[in-house]
């Protein structure tokens, strides 16, 4: 059983967090013959849409109730009914911003891992390594993003899956990458997910952390990715939501931020650590 390490700020402990689906997944990724229908059938985004028609019906509102109770979910921030686990799945809460305009902030709950950008543009992660323009695949200038740094927040089940502008700012460009649909966990590393599942680009101008780039990352399962259709933003405005399953979301920033010690330490380490939507996770060096 594949288990993964996080750091919990609140509690100072590391604590364990199991696959999800994890038989599922062993049969998917580790014999032959789920590997074969995970290539034919399974990765492809047409199925993960026909998963996602079965959760927006009426009938699977009834998962709700066992699912607050399995993953033990807060419920006290939410007010509202839902029709469907999809609408549970996609629940909106409100977002307070009380940090300083110096202040990184967490841009999802979920889990972080932070890496650094070398000065060729790659970036290793978890025994993977990618460059900027696989990530990317159209022409972008990413000369910028040199000594920089690569944040993952990696969204599971459990978490609220709706995500953020990090600062206040504007859309420069933005643009869909078609792809197949790998879980983002570990026991998928070998298939290199990041450069290959479906994405969405954008390519952002802010006002404290200059040109950044967010990328959302569908995972199994996820198959709808969907971003507000805005031009200019304020930091923690709402960016978008991903239905159902557990995916995430990649930060590129320059190199003009401190990124908390326990953050970096734990990443390190291959820890991730546990973080929730406004929570300070860095420090902007302004000019």
């Amino acid at each position: 059983m594949i288990k993964m390490l996080i750091y919990n700020r609140k509690t100072k402990k590391i604590e364990q967090e199991e696959e999800y689906q994890e038989k599922m997944l062993h049969f998917l990724y580790e014999t032959y013959l789920g590997r074969f229908i995970l290539k034919l059938f399974i990765a492809r985004p047409a199925f993960s849409k026909i998963k996602s028609r079965r959760q927006k019906s009426t009938k699977s509102k009834a998962q709700i109730g066992p699912f607050i109770e399995k993953y033990r979910i807060d419920m006290s921030e939410y007010d509202e009914e839902y029709e469907s686990f999809n609408d549970f799945f996609i629940r909106k809460r409100k977002i307070k911003n009380n940090s300083k305009q110096n202040e990184l902030v967490s841009i999802a709950d979920s889990k972080l891992l932070v890496y650094n950008i070398t000065d060729d543009l790659k970036i290793n992660v978890k025994h993977s390594v990618y460059t900027l323009e696989e990530l990317l695949k159209e022409k972008i200038d990413i000369n910028m993003y040199k000594n920089g740094h690569c944040l993952i927040f990696r969204l599971s089940v459990d978490d609220y899956h709706r995500y953020v502008f990090p600062d206040d700012g504007e859309y420069i460009k933005r643009y869909h990458i078609n792809g197949t649909l790998h879980t983002v966990r570990p026991i998928s590393s070998k298939y290199r997910v990041y450069s290959r599942n479906t994405r969405e680009i954008s390519l952002l101008r802010t006002k404290n952390l200059g040109k950044i780039i967010q990328i959302e990352v569908g995972a199994l399962l996820v198959g709808c990715i969907k971003n507000n259709d805005v031009k200019e933003f304020k930091k923690l405005d709402e960016k978008g939501y991903f239905e159902y399953g557990g995916s995430t979301i990649i930060l590129l920033l320059k190199d003009n931020v401190n990124i908390d010690k326990d953050i970096l330490q734990n990443s390190e380490k291959g820890i991730e650590t546990k973080v929730k939507i406004g929570d300070k996770i860095g420090v902007i060096e302004n000019d």
